[in-house]
């Protein structure tokens, strides 16, 4: 079967993605919606010692991933899979702020590459070879990995057959991102020390109208 999408992620730590064995992804790649495939990047150094990473010239803390395994790497991704539009990414900390909308256009590709940076970063001439830096925030992680997994998520979303209700995409529901107010049984939760917490009665109230109305004044206050 031709799957919608293929991810290719490159990576030091292969046994960090454990999270796609779980819930909508697990079953999305069952169904053979989308291919998830993790590529150890020692598997393409050179040596006995298969070494991936030296020091950086001019000096400075940490290590360097080194050009060829990953070019490799990438290189490998390309000629295995066919499949077109593709696209090479670099996880990196100067790269695009990562948001919905790059999501988006990242899920019209049918092949993407990530490679995931790790220590004091990928040899810089690595670029060459890579089509979009991104950021998943101005924070620092220590590897690309975490990233990775949810650039994948959050693409995966908008491939159909994902998800089992497409209105779960909220900016497919609202027009726009939002923070759900939700509730479920009990209908009153008793705090230790006795407070009452209900659920709003208009959500009780059987009238979808009222309460897709009440839903959506909610959700103008809290739009993200």
């Amino acid at each position: 079967m031709k799957y919608k999408i293929v991810f290719d992620i490159i990576t030091l730590f292969p046994e960090a993605f454990s999270y796609f064995n779980t819930s909508i992804l697990k079953k999305a790649q069952e169904k053979n919606i989308i291919k998830i495939n993790i590529l150890n990047l020692r598997d393409f150094a050179e040596g006995k010692h298969k070494i991936t990473d030296d020091y950086p010239y001019g000096g400075g803390p940490g290590m360097v991933l080194k050009i060829e395994p990953v070019f490799k790497a990438i290189e490998f991704a390309k000629k295995r899979c066919k499949l077109l539009p593709k696209i090479v990414i670099l996880t990196d900390l100067s790269g695009k702020i990562f948001n919905q909308k790059i999501a988006f256009d990242l899920s019209k590709y049918k092949h993407i590459i990530i490679v995931c940076g790790h220590y004091e970063g990928v040899d810089y001439r690595i670029r060459k070879f890579i089509d979009i830096l991104i950021s998943v925030g101005k924070y620092v992680l220590t590897g690309g990995e975490l990233a990775s997994m949810i650039i994948v998520d959050t693409v995966s979303r908008y491939i159909p057959g994902v998800l089992k209700n497409p209105l779960s995409l909220e900016d497919k529901r609202f027009g726009k991102l939002v923070s759900i107010p939700v509730y479920t049984r009990p209908e009153v939760f008793v705090t230790p020390d006795g407070k009452k917490l209900r659920v709003p009665k208009i959500l009780l109230s059987g009238d979808h109208k009222k309460i897709e109305k009440w839903r959506l004044k909610y959700y103008k206050k809290i739009n993200l």
